[in-house]
């Protein structure tokens, strides 16, 4: 076998207890790769318009990443697929671990699931062999619980994709987890898995993955490693270095372009935690609800996360399957639970900064209890920061928290609020599905305390620093979403230096020249979407295509894996492709594209008074009109025309 690919995915209709195998033609790999590419491919066509998110007639995918399994780096990811019920259009999260080249080890490319189970069950997969069994004993475990004990049944070769009991509660904020609690958080996507009663995908088996032209495989492999391992003075910064020039960053009138291997010497050393005073300082990371600043939040606080007090209680390092980087790592911490993932700068930020949360030990406790139950870190910490908000303005009361005492920094109920939303207890059950859920239930304007893009609530990066954010918080087909595009991402891409007709940054400009729109811009925002679309169709981590297209060559790397000797355009040709269905997709099941645009306070509207991003404001509405445009959409309602969906041969 000389293909990256399988060639088959497994259809497992939970109804009526069937599995189907079922061949992929080689043209529909050739058009949108796999992992979210074949997702996408199979969801557009197979979900019926208007289906219930929670309903029989949903499509749940397991996708595994078409690079998976080669010999190219930083290809381990793979990506959940579904109609999400937190937005109620295209949904995915996206994991690293190991799970991703089991699902091709055990012969597929994909796993996906349709129907609802009137019991809990779980999918065993050897070798292309597939059965549904019985989840009595695991059902109502925690994530970790649970695969440790399928783990035993089946020994350490097999790998598990597991919900906890978030999803088993169908929590809109729940995801899937692998690996002993990382997880495929966003869109709500745990929720499906819940409802379906299907607790576990459990995969293994030694099924080869080829490659085309393995020596050249090799040789790009060995040539980009040379860059990863690239030293650079940064690692010899402290943590408190890190604040510094976070500081420096806000003083600053003049700006250079950033080059991703000063960020890859942070994830080497501290993990995406080495960000954490960094951005504070920068204006990078919303604080108290998005509506406070690094006043609020100024380096005596922040000192308290500083990366190198998290790197000590590091353990051991980690790395996802064929990353050389190791950005992972498990943690000894006190309490309950002695070792635990490091957390990410997600969860550090979501679950301190923004509920103005100091307190490093609980973030370690509530990340652990979070990673267990299989609820996103992200959206569970901004919702318990709306409900701070709500409760200081009087719309939530004491009797309306059950006694609860929700102040900025309250640290003690901060954690009770968190085990109450992953029961579904009390006022727990309100905010289990999110903060724009939440603020309907509550009403009295609780929506104006919200912080969201078409239901979901946005990452720790601030669009009012880099306006690149806001657009994709707000174009994404699945909103909210911070690992597609932004300036940042774009300097650091260095798309232009394979892709023609790419703008080319300057390596210095003034830090106000982020703020004016114009066609570069949109240009430099839709080849974000475009690269990564076809990325995540590959399996790529974003952190490694960071280091630069030239020195983690992608493109070369699925030309050498296939044989296609296709052009760097021609494979940001697929990544529009992808993007556009997902766009589609969405239009077919009713979202107008502008009612994802993330809320007032996020694009400055007000702007903020003092600290970093004082009186910016972002005009999303502007910036989507020409990110549309350059997808050949309508740049009014940001839907496809027929003219590019027959061009790109989607109809």
């Amino acid at each position: 076998m000389n293909k990256p690919y399988m060639g088959k995915i497994l259809m497992v209709d939970l109804s009526a207890k069937t599995i189907t195998e079922e061949k992929i033609p080689d043209n529909v790999y050739k058009q949108y790769l796999s992992g979210m590419g074949l997702g996408a491919y199979i969801l557009y066509n197979r979900i019926p318009a208007g289906a219930d998110p929670l309903g029989p007639d949903n499509i749940l995918g397991f996708c595994s990443g078409f690079l998976t399994g080669t010999s190219s780096f930083f290809s381990g990811r793979w990506t959940l697929v579904g109609k999400s019920p937190l937005t109620g259009g295209w949904g995915d999260a996206n994991c690293g671990g190991t799970f991703s080249p089991a699902i091709k080890h055990c012969g597929y490319d994909a796993i996906f699931f349709k129907g609802i189970s009137d019991k809990p069950l779980y999918l065993y997969v050897k070798n292309g062999k597939a059965e549904l069994k019985s989840a009595e004993g695991i059902w109502g475990l925690d994530a970790i619980e649970a695969e440790e004990k399928l783990e035993k049944m089946y020994g350490p070769k097999a790998h598990a994709a597991v919900i906890g009991t978030s999803g088993e509660k169908v929590s809109l904020i729940s995801g899937v987890c692998t690996d002993s609690g990382r997880i495929a958080a966003r869109s709500g996507l745990g929720a499906v898995m819940g409802v379906k009663k299907l607790k576990a995908v459990v995969v293994e088996g030694v099924q080869r993955i080829g490659a085309y032209d393995q020596a050249e495989m090799k040789r790009l492999t060995k040539q980009s490693e040379k860059w990863v391992k690239f030293p650079m003075p940064l690692s010899l910064l402290p943590g408190i270095g890190m604040a510094l020039m976070g500081t420096f960053l806000r003083l600053t009138t003049i700006m250079f372009a950033q080059d991703g291997l000063l960020y890859k010497t942070i994830l080497r050393k501290w993990g995406t935690g080495g960000m954490n005073q960094m951005s504070i300082e920068m204006g990078d990371s919303p604080l108290k609800n998005w509506d406070g600043s690094n006043r609020d939040f100024p380096l005596k606080k922040s000192s308290k996360i500083n990366p190198d007090i998290i790197i000590n209680t590091e353990i051991v390092k980690y790395h996802c399957h064929s990353c050389p980087l190791g950005c992972g790592g498990i943690c000894a911490t006190k309490g309950k639970y002695a070792h635990t993932h490091k957390p990410e700068y997600e969860s550090i930020l979501a679950l301190g900064g923004l509920c103005m949360n100091e307190d490093l030990d609980s973030i370690f406790y509530m990340n652990e209890i979070l990673n267990r139950a299989g609820m996103d870190t992200i959206s569970a910490g901004a919702t318990v920061a709306f409900a701070i908000e709500c409760y200081e303005k009087g719309i939530l009361t004491k009797k309306d928290t059950d006694g609860l005492e929700l102040k900025w920094g309250n640290t003690e109920d901060a954690v009770a609020l968190i085990k109450k939303m992953i029961a579904r207890e009390g006022i727990g059950d309100i905010l289990a599905d999110g903060s724009k859920v939440a603020a309907r239930k509550i009403g009295k304007g609780a929506e104006a305390c919200t912080v969201h893009a078409g239901g979901q609530e946005p990452a720790m990066h601030d669009g009012r620093n880099d306006p690149g954010f806001n657009v994709h918080y707000s174009v994404e087909p699945t909103p909210g979403r911070h690992t597609i595009g932004a300036h940042l991402y774009y300097e650091m891409f260095q798309l232009w230096k394979r892709v023609k007709g790419l703008p080319s940054p300057n390596l210095l400009f003034f830090k106000n020249s982020k703020y004016k729109i114009n066609e570069e811009k949109a240009k430099a925002s839709a080849a974000c979407s475009k690269f990564m679309s076809m990325a995540n169709g590959a399996g790529m981590c974003m952190f490694g295509v960071f280091i630069g297209i030239k020195r983690v060559p992608t493109f070369d790397w699925l030309n050498a894996s296939t044989g296609w000797n296709m052009t760097p355009n021609e494979y940001m040709t697929i990544g529009e492709r992808i993007q556009t269905i997902k766009q589609a997709f969405n239009v077919k099941h009713g979202i107008e594209p502008k009612n994802n645009f993330i809320s007032a306070r996020a694009q400055g509207n007000p702007p903020q008074k003092e600290g970093a991003n004082k009186g910016r404001f972002v005009d999303v509405e502007k910036l989507a009109a020409d990110y549309w445009k350059e997808f050949g959409w309508d740049s009014a309602t940001g839907k496809p025309s027929e003219e590019t969906l027959q061009k790109l041969g989607i109809i």
